[in-house]
């Protein structure tokens, strides 16, 4: 009895044995790669399969690879009485280079997994008379660039099959900058008989030193659409490559005579775009100037000058206009800029042509662009001066035209306005005398508001300051306000406004015109806003203005 129960123990013994080995797993920690060989710029999958805690350690794949597109799956087995855990981890590999890479032990948890090798092809060069499924080729428009030079680079991508995904890399130099321009451009091409689809891309590379240049050629990996009538034999499960050539451009230094600031161009042009032969003092003469480089971007392209006219005339410059665009494979820049001329006396004014130095590239010598100087006949203007007082008789019917209703269409009551204009000719009349009768020449008054006029010699009125402002040019509403206040320019009117908010809004125009500090139609915007009952001028101002042509209607009692 005591031997069957001894077996009893020793057979329960053993079965408990067998179940803890069958539940107790070892570790197993393994990697594969998904291909064991691949072509220049094409990626590769790196799966590992662990049932250790903890994640793999990628650091030691960074020498050889560029490592993206983690991913991680957690799962638990049971069966034979045990639970099993596992993870599966995968990382997308793109190599640095070519040949026979390993890829290292990596340590996950307690465990290492195998070291792996890949064999990465280098891609040959395909041309246009490969009749190969893709290639490259690389435009450079000047290898012997100076330093500093802008120089167009352009790559197009030939394929002949529809792609699923793919990338197109043109790596930076060392010893310059390199950036895209603009977005791709796409079209067809026939090439040895073959239809293929174009992309192309344009970069813009500087030289940062002089000497060799070496320019890696263009790399495309991608994956192209499957299908049975679309070369399938010709490719490895739809995968792309292609490579352009590699170039050295021979970077020049910058010459001992070239001119500062130091501008390396193809072509430089200068041109009128407006130029006028006559004018008045007091208002401005709009020039206008155009300048077309080529080979040089906005970033590295001078401002144009501004013309020096010294006492005899104020320059006001715009902000210039860009263009930049792509011509021949080369960037092109347009750039226009305006300049306004205030001529402060009357006769022959010589605006000077503008002159600007550039180092012609391809004939490797200095180069000036200049335009020719300008006559302009200016005649005098009326915003200048104040004109002698007339007879009050003459004056009350110059205050009487000012403020005049607008003369309505002709009707068969023409006789109207004539009476009406007669009647108010008669009524200012008795008033004038009447004042006369009353008392000796009045004292200053206070300047006047909203329509009325500064002074009796103007000729402008509100109506005319309204329109101006809502249909004129800005020009023509600093003109009407210098004659309603009787100065000569819009610091003179600035000067006389007692609204602060009227002169805050001419401020703003302009500077918003000349220094490109603001919006222009928001300026003018607001000037209508501030002005839309007239100007209004200080009181001190009026007591340097001429005397009122009439009393007031009501005089003060002494």
């Amino acid at each position: 009895m005591k031997t069957n129960n001894g077996r009893g123990y020793a057979r329960l013994w053993l079965l408990m044995v067998l179940l803890a080995c069958v539940s107790v797993v070892q570790a197993q920690t393994r990697a594969w790669l998904d291909r064991d060989s691949i072509n220049q710029g094409e990626t590769v999958t790196l799966n590992i399969e662990t049932d250790q805690a903890g994640a793999p350690d990628y650091r030691p794949l960074q020498a050889d690879f560029e490592v993206s597109g983690h991913s991680s799956n957690r799962q638990m087995q049971m069966g034979n009485g045990g639970i099993r855990s596992s993870a599966l981890f995968g990382v997308v590999l793109k190599p640095r280079r070519s040949g026979t890479l390993n890829v290292p032990a990596l340590q996950v948890g307690s465990a290492l997994t195998t070291p792996l090798q890949l064999v990465v092809r280098e891609v040959a060069v395909a041309t246009r008379g490969s009749n190969a499924l893709a290639f490259i080729e690389t435009e450079v428009d000047d290898p012997q660039p100076y330093v500093q030079q802008s120089v167009g680079v352009v790559v197009r991508l030939y394929f002949a099959t529809q792609l699923a995904s793919g990338e197109l890399v043109l790596d930076t130099p060392a010893g310059a900058s390199l950036q895209r321009v603009g977005d791709d451009r796409t079209s067809t091409r026939d090439v040895g008989g073959r239809r293929y689809n174009v992309v192309e891309r344009r970069f813009l590379l500087i030289p940062e030193r002089s000497g060799p240049l070496v320019v890696a050629g263009a790399r495309f990996s991608g994956k192209g659409v499957g299908g049975f009538f679309d070369d399938f034999f010709e490719r490895d499960s739809g995968q792309l490559s292609a490579r352009a050539p590699d170039q050295t451009l021979q970077v020049q230094a910058i010459p001992t005579d070239a001119p500062q600031p130091w501008l390396p161009l193809k072509n430089l042009q200068l041109r009128y775009i407006a130029a006028p032969d006559a004018g008045r003092t007091g208002e401005a003469i709009t020039f206008e100037v155009q300048a077309t480089a080529s080979g040089a971007t906005k970033a590295q392209f001078p401002e144009l000058p501004v013309p020096s006219l010294g006492d005899v005339a104020q320059v006001f410059a715009e902000p210039p206009q860009y263009d930049e665009t792509f011509s021949g494979g080369s960037p092109q820049l347009t750039l226009k800029r305006r300049y306004s001329i205030v001529p402060q006396q009357a006769g022959a004014l010589i605006v000077p042509g503008i002159r600007m130095q550039w180092w012609d590239v391809q004939a490797g010598q200095l180069q000036t662009a200049a335009l020719p100087e300008q006559r302009v006949q200016v005649a005098q203007g009326s915003g200048g001066l104040v004109p002698p007082p007339l007879p009050q008789a003459a004056q009350a019917t110059s205050v009487l035209d000012a403020n005049a209703l607008p003369v309505a269409p002709a009707s068969g009551v023409g006789w109207l306005w004539p009476a009406l204009a007669a009647g108010f000719a008669l009524l200012w009349l008795v008033t004038l005398i009447w004042g006369l009768s009353r008392r000796q020449p009045a004292a200053p008054v206070d300047a006047p508001q909203g329509g009325e006029r500064s002074s009796p010699g103007t000729t402008y009125s509100q109506t005319d300051l309204r329109r101006a402002l809502d249909s004129g040019g800005l020009d023509e509403v600093v003109h009407i306000l210098a004659s309603m206040a009787g100065v000569a320019d819009l610091d003179g009117v600035i000067a006389r406004l007692d609204d602060a908010g009227q002169r805050q809004a001419l401020e703003r125009m302009q500077r918003a015109r000349w220094a490109g500090e603001g919006d222009v139609s928001q300026a003018r915007a607001r000037l209508r806003e501030v002005f839309r009952k007239g100007p209004r001028w200080s009181k001190a101002v009026a007591t340097t203005a001429e005397k009122p042509t009439l009393d007031p209607l009501y005089p003060e009692q002494s």
